[in-house]
């Protein structure tokens, strides 16, 4: 085919997509950080015994850091002692192989983006499948729910009561899970007690996982202004303090904009937006009786409700 027929077709494909459809189209990466980078993208390798996922237990799965691929089961995760999480086998073509420089061994890479994962090992029969995916903690991330092959998208707001965020975003078309945490402080691990001091700078959030095959970026966070009063500061309805903020943590400079142009959307309309924008830091999730509290004990939102705002 012609290359001048190639390029018309090719301008006139992207410019009767949406922008909302196109933000769906790309390949999203989500930003890391320094040290994270520096195991992704440079190959490098955490301290044995210091990752987060080590030693950790719950039941859901293992997704890659970069690009929210899902690579690993919890129902395949052993214990090794190695140092690392450890799993023996992978969620089927999530993750690719690759002889090391070092000639001895075979690196693993999230077969979606390329991340450095780390390297398998066979013939260690520690496992019935004498297979040992040895895996860096910063290299992935975890969602509690078994999910199916594929790339998945997270988003992060704060908008008062986590409960009632949950509750809205959780019954949203396309929304895989819900989790309900604290983020955007400086206190590691919080409880909900020092939380609610309001001393921590965490507000309380939620990280949304969903599958961007089925709803968007967008329409989330179009969602989550409609539920809360995006104009209040440091409250939300009759809950005061400063963990009640309206905040949206943004994963990447994607979100970001997504971000700046619906709150000057409802700027535009006359509505003075509180709501802050500020980069993600790490989530940590709230303790068990505060996830899907709404769906568990029968009752519904006291301080969210749904408003009609675009």
């Amino acid at each position: 085919m012609n290359k001048k027929i190639v390029i018309i077709i090719l301008i006139s494909y992207f410019a009767v997509m949406s922008e909302e459809s196109f933000s769906q189209e790309k390949l999203q990466f989500f930003d890391l950080t320094k040290a994270e980078s520096a195991v992704i993208n440079n190959k490098g390798t955490e301290a044995p015994f210091t990752g987060k996922f080590d030693k950790f237990k719950e039941n859901g799965t293992y997704v890659c850091k970069k690009c929210g691929a899902a690579l690993y089961s919890s129902t395949v995760k052993f214990d090794s002692g190695c140092g690392w999480p450890s799993f023996d086998d992978e969620i089927k073509g999530a993750v690719k192989r690759f002889p090391d420089p070092d000639g001895r061994r075979t690196e693993i890479v999230c077969a979606n983006c390329n991340a450095h994962l780390g390297h398998v090992f066979t013939g260690e029969k520690m496992t019935p499948k004498s297979v040992r995916h040895c895996v860096n903690s910063v290299s992935i991330d975890f969602v509690p729910a078994q999910l199916a092959p594929g790339r998945y998208g997270t988003a992060i707001f704060a908008g008062g009561c986590f409960w009632g965020v949950e509750y809205f975003l959780q019954k949203e078309p396309g929304v895989i899970t819900v989790t309900s945490g604290y983020t955007g402080g400086e206190v590691k691990n919080p409880t909900y007690k020092e939380v609610c001091t309001g001393n921590t700078g965490h507000a309380e959030a939620v990280r949304i996982v969903y599958d961007p095959d089925k709803t968007s970026y967008e329409k989330l966070l179009k969602l989550f202004l409609e539920i809360h009063d995006p104009t209040q500061t440091g409250r939300q309805g009759p809950d005061i303090g400063e963990q009640y903020r309206s905040e949206i943590f943004y994963l990447n400079e994607d979100q970001k904009s997504i971000s700046e142009k619906n709150l000057n959307i409802l700027k535009a309309k006359g509505l003075k937006i509180a709501t802050a924008l500020t980069k993600a830091s790490e989530f940590y999730p709230a303790e068990a009786y505060h996830q899907d509290y709404y769906f568990k004990n029968g009752k519904v939102p006291y301080c969210h409700a749904f408003t009609k705002r675009f």
